[in-house]
């Protein structure tokens, strides 16, 4: 109802990851047939949203790469899980991958996402992030322009009432 596209995370599941990915790279050792039940099916019933995000988490049944720069376990997210819509992946400063911010941006592009994310940084590690992942393909464009095209015009909203309903929410009280 605000405009706002929503982004399906983490892909294909951080339900059993035991670790941090902001801090260090978790392995899952649940076996395919566990996944593949539980953990990636409840994210087939959003694959229609328009944009998801990968998670940085070792699926060890199912390809010993984090699910970000896993060419096969970014097909298991667009064949298996069938998201068909915008996929970028999750801040690539988080310090469950390995190498440089451009080479984690190069990794995450060349498994199949569309778009590399990294959060902050100095201008030059940004720059050297957007270089290593280039320009969009064109079927990451297509994605692009489609998840754009999902966005609604806002409901109209009065902000002094939401500021009031935010302020008796974050006090207890009952709306």
């Amino acid at each position: 109802a605000g405009g706002v596209l929503p982004v399906v995370k983490h892909l294909p599941g951080h339900g059993r990851a035991g670790a941090d990915s902001h801090r260090t790279l978790p392995r899952v050792t649940a076996p395919a047939q566990a996944l593949r039940a539980s953990d990636l099916a409840v994210f087939g019933a959003l694959a229609d949203l328009p944009m998801a995000m990968t998670c940085h988490v070792v699926f060890a049944a199912l390809d010993p790469a984090p699910a970000t720069t896993s060419p096969a376990m970014i097909r298991l997210i667009r064949e298996e899980i069938g998201f068909g819509g915008l996929l970028m992946s999750d801040d690539l400063g988080m310090e469950a991958l390995d190498g440089t911010p451009g080479a984690r941006a190069a990794a995450a592009i060349a498994a199949g996402c569309d778009i590399a994310l990294h959060g902050n940084g100095s201008p030059e590690m940004l720059i050297a992030v957007a270089e290593a992942a280039g320009p969009l393909t064109e079927p990451a464009r297509a994605r692009a322009e489609a998840a754009l095209a999902a966005r609604r015009s806002p409901d109209p909203a009065d902000p002094a009432a939401l500021s009031a309903e935010l302020a008796m929410l974050a006090s207890g009280q009952a709306a």
